[in-house]
């Protein structure tokens, strides 16, 4: 089926088998490795990837419905020369070991700092009236989705407050 999907800002039109999943339309017929295939069950979150601006799991998703939509992949985040704040606040917090579940983990962060603006409530939103207060507790609850095996959980956590500090 042909599908067109842009990604990081360039459309490409694709001849997919409907059962190709996003991500592997990513890594295979796009050749953009970011977006990891962890469990390939939505468990992990090493294929975070965003679509229209929100998270998804990719393993998940399959790539024909996405047909039109704009997906945004660690590659479109930032660059070599031009980091975006989350992927410095990595870096600089050292909020990775391995680094495989680093792409999903930035890219979950981001969108999850523009769920947080919008005030979109997670199981730890204590005040459901004001804007969500980006406390340790909350930031855990909003990237659950996102393991580490490594267990670098508390370098993650410091680098979104970094820059949850710089956007609040």
């Amino acid at each position: 089926m042909k599908t067109t999907i842009t990604v990081n800002g360039q459309a490409s039109t694709l001849d997919l088998d409907t059962r190709t999943s996003l991500l592997d339309a990513l890594r295979e017929h796009l050749n953009l490795k970011g977006s990891k295939k962890g469990c390939d069950h939505g468990q992990c979150g090493a294929c975070t990837v965003l679509v229209n601006g929100v998270r998804i799991n990719s393993c998940l998703s399959l790539a024909v419905m996405h047909d039109g939509d704009e997906v945004t992949t660690i590659e479109g985040i930032g660059g070599e020369e031009n980091l975006h704040p989350m992927q410095q606040a990595f870096l600089t917090q050292d909020a990775f070991q391995c680094g495989y579940c680093t792409p999903g983990q930035i890219c979950s962060a981001v969108g999850m700092l523009k769920e947080a603006a919008q005030n979109w409530p997670s199981q730890a939103s204590e005040d459901l009236t004001g804007a969500i207060a980006l406390t340790d507790a909350e930031i855990r609850e909003r990237m659950s989705g996102n393991i580490c095996r490594c267990s670098a959980y508390p370098q993650i956590i410091a680098a979104i407050r970094d820059v949850a500090g710089d956007v609040a």
